[in-house]
């Protein structure tokens, strides 16, 4: 590998879940430690509801998989143990974890509650090699946190992130691009990022069974029945990903938030109880980086990982979780056909900054000028009757009380009305 290409980190916790899970009760007092029996994060044993969120490297060996059914887990492994998720204490492993990678090196992405990428660059004097670096971040992360990393390196993001898939826990593993047809190539299809099963069962049916042998495949040919989703693979395969780690000192493009259900949603009270918690993080995000969206997408997975989106374009650009939760209340009916929910998003776009003018609709402006003409109208009346009482109060004072009163005028039935 060449000195002068650049370097990338993808960092991994195992099964961040389950490891945190196992932590909190640890430091609860417990004297059991999840990771080292047969156990899952997950929905409720009792009732066999929900689905298997994370799982032990013990319960794996049973042939337990995520998003397996608890039914099925339990039929696979009578003994198992599970706890409920706690996403609270999820998000302040999280930001611990991220705080303290980032004072290694600041130029982190982070991309979900577990995983971020780091470019290397601006700290690779400091290391003998890009691999002991990483050594030494897997090391005091497992000292400092008490759960453990793996750290995938290549000159490819999306190859760095297969990399940090490879043998688990707590390795160093690197994939560049010189290495793929080694390490990469020879592995089942299914293990190539972004390929989802129905999409491996696809290729396997065209004889496609390596990730080598759609490297190989004609591009176009795999166009034509992939669509653009065939292309990104076909990309993958050959190593080809030019994006940059896209730190927070970059442009922010986008806003949002998703969550993948430690058990479906099935009615809309749920799904909009979901949302409006995704509503309220994307809306403390904006803030934090002082912007407005104008638009709002919500993105639908369900049960089934069928995935579906819509976003529609705002009249004027909010940054309220109010009015984002509004629109995403509208774009979730206008998607949602029933079917149990793994996962709730939303993302906001179009963004701008609070301090740029933005222009109304001609419905908002009539609307800020109604609210504006009744506020007028309102300080006008407490400033009128302000100076009629301070009037009548000089009168009490010179004449005494009850030498004035309001006058009445007669209706039109006779009787009398102040």
């Amino acid at each position: 590998m060449s000195l002068d290409r650049k370097i990338i980190f993808h960092i991994d916790v195992n099964s961040a879940f389950l490891s945190w899970s196992a932590i909190r009760l640890l430091e609860s007092g417990s004297d059991v430690d999840l990771r080292k029996i047969p156990s899952i994060v997950g929905g409720d044993l009792e009732t066999r509801h929900g689905i298997v969120v994370a799982k032990s490297i013990p319960a794996k060996k049973y042939g337990i998989h995520t998003a397996d059914t608890v039914a099925s887990a339990l039929k696979k492994c009578p003994g198992l143990v599970s706890v409920r998720p706690d996403h609270t204490y999820y998000r302040d492993k999280s930001r611990k974890l991220m705080e303290y990678l980032k004072g290694i090196c600041p130029r982190i992405q982070q991309v979900s509650v577990d995983e971020c990428y780091m470019d290397f660059e601006p700290v690779r004097d400091r290391y003998r090699s890009p691999e002991s670096a990483a050594r030494n971040i897997c090391d005091g992360v497992r000292d400092t946190f008490g759960f453990t990393v793996n750290i995938g390196i290549s000159d490819r993001k999306v190859l760095a992130k297969m990399a940090s898939d490879f043998e688990k826990p707590d390795r160093v593993h690197t994939l560049y691009a010189s290495e793929i047809q080694d390490k990469l190539w020879p592995l089942p299809i299914a293990a190539l990022h972004m390929c989802g099963k129905s999409s491996a069962e696809r290729f396997e049916q065209l004889g496609i069974l390596t990730i080598g042998d759609l490297a190989a495949s004609e591009r176009e040919w795999i166009k034509s029945i992939f669509k653009s989703h065939g292309d990104l693979l076909w990309r993958y395969a050959n190593g080809i990903d030019d994006s940059e780690v896209d730190t927070e000192d970059r442009e922010v493009k986008s806003v949002g938030n998703s969550t993948t259900l430690s058990e479906d949603a099935r009615t809309r009270e749920r799904a909009i109880s979901v949302l409006s918690g995704l509503a309220g993080s994307v809306s403390d995000r904006l803030r934090k980086h002082s912007l407005r969206a104008g638009m709002v997408c919500v993105e639908i997975k369900y049960a089934t990982f069928k995935t579906v989106s819509r976003q529609t374009t705002l009249p004027r650009q909010v940054d309220r979780q109010e009015d984002i939760l509004a629109t995403a209340c509208t774009l979730f009916d206008e998607l949602w056909d029933g079917a149990p929910i793994r996962l709730l998003g939303i993302r906001t776009g179009h963004l701008t900054s609070v301090d740029e003018p933005f222009q109304m609709d001609i419905f908002s402006y009539q609307d800020q000028l109604a609210k504006e003409q009744v506020e007028k109208k309102r300080l006008k009346k407490l400033d009128k009757e302000k100076r009629l009482a301070e009037a009548l109060g000089k009168i009490e004072t010179k004449y005494g009380p009850g030498k004035i009163h309001k006058g009445t005028k007669e209706t039109g039935d006779g009787s009398l009305s102040p």
